[in-house]
């Protein structure tokens, strides 16, 4: 996302009337991360649109999660790719358009960040949940989930 569309988002945000301003940092923060995911994460750009300094988002995290912001914003990251992972169909989706749709550009450290996060790796889980996976088991000719990735 370019700073001047993340500029635009800021200004469409409406604040929050009884939150502190820590509290609206955070929570613009977050909804810009998650504004244009496809895009890698940048803190100093997210700093720059939303007119604060690394030292304050830093401590606005901080104050908020215990954890740096990059951290947080990435966790958020990759709950959206996990949930885009588990409605996804492995005949059509790949765990690579998956986690580069979401931002992840290093797939390597994407599938480390995920297993340490969610304790499989990316393709266990659009194997285990993908819907156009079938598999015969036993005699009843009951219907469960298996796929084969490429």
């Amino acid at each position: 996302m370019t700073i001047h569309r993340w500029v635009a988002t800021v200004a469409e945000m409406p604040s929050r009337g009884a939150a502190t301003s820590r509290d609206v940092l955070v929570e613009r923060a977050e909804k810009l991360a998650l504004a244009d995911l496809d895009e890698p994460l940048h803190i100093p750009a997210l700093c720059r649109a939303l007119a604060v300094s690394e030292r304050t988002l830093r401590k606005a995290f901080h104050e908020t999660y215990g954890i740096p912001p990059c951290r947080q914003l990435r966790t958020l990251r990759l709950s959206q790719a996990r949930r885009a992972l588990l409605s996804a169909d492995c005949r059509f989706a790949t765990v690579t358009e998956i986690a580069m749709s979401f931002g992840f550009a290093e797939l390597g450290r994407f599938s480390v960040e995920y297993r340490k996060v969610f304790g499989e790796s990316p393709s266990q889980t659009l194997q285990r949940t993908s819907p156009g996976r079938t598999l015969t088991v036993g005699r009843s000719n009951r219907r469960d989930s298996l796929c084969l990735v490429a």
